[in-house]
């Protein structure tokens, strides 16, 4: 009964994230904050062990995207939505592969990980789709679609049906959140 708290909590306050999170409300980033403490827990004991160390980094994340949107470490003005170039989405999808091929390796010889591969491509993908959000890269939303489509079933695989949901409701929010920052987009290739 616990657990089913626990991760209605969680499931609302990642939704209220996103939906923050398209509208460039800096306020996301609490709610990101409130969602990753608790599915630290969650999926620990879900045996999603990678999924759980994101769920540390997602913390961590909400700090800094929280300091980055409010421009106190990006001295500049408001931070702005941009692009990246094609040769850096090559270079960070080819890096996602190889970590996640030896995470996995890792995860299947020494842990008794769920879904090792597909624990260990999710939260790598994930990874460097958070710094994207906190640098208000644009093809975030196409890198969390991918992603979040994986994830629901990797979770419902592990029973966690509430946050199976909360992905395909993501995956909704995503179109919108996309939409949302290509009318605001700069035109700024990194």
């Amino acid at each position: 009964m616990l657990n089913l708290i626990l991760e209605s909590v969680a499931v609302i306050t990642a939704i209220l994230y996103l939906l923050l999170a398209a509208k460039e409300d800096v306020k996301c980033w609490y709610a990101a904050l409130i969602s990753s403490f608790i599915y630290i827990y969650i999926m620990y004991e879900a045996d999603l062990f990678m999924e759980s160390i994101l769920q540390v980094f997602y913390v961590l994340m909400a700090v800094y995207g929280w300091l980055q949107w409010k421009s106190i470490i990006n001295r500049s003005s408001k931070l702005k939505i941009r692009v990246w170039k094609k040769s850096k989405h090559f270079f960070v999808v080819i890096s996602v592969l190889l970590l996640s091929f030896v995470s996995g390796i890792i995860l299947e010889k020494y842990t008794q990980a769920a879904l090792p591969f597909m624990d260990a491509f999710t939260t790598w993908g994930a990874v460097v789709t958070t710094y994207m959000v906190a640098k208000k890269i644009l093809e975030n939303w196409i890198y969390w679609f991918v992603i979040d489509s994986i994830n629901i079933y990797l979770y419902i695989s592990r029973e966690l049906y509430l946050t199976a949901f909360l992905f395909f409701i993501y995956l909704i929010i995503i179109i919108f959140g996309y939409m949302s920052w290509k009318n605001k987009l700069v035109i700024v290739n990194d």
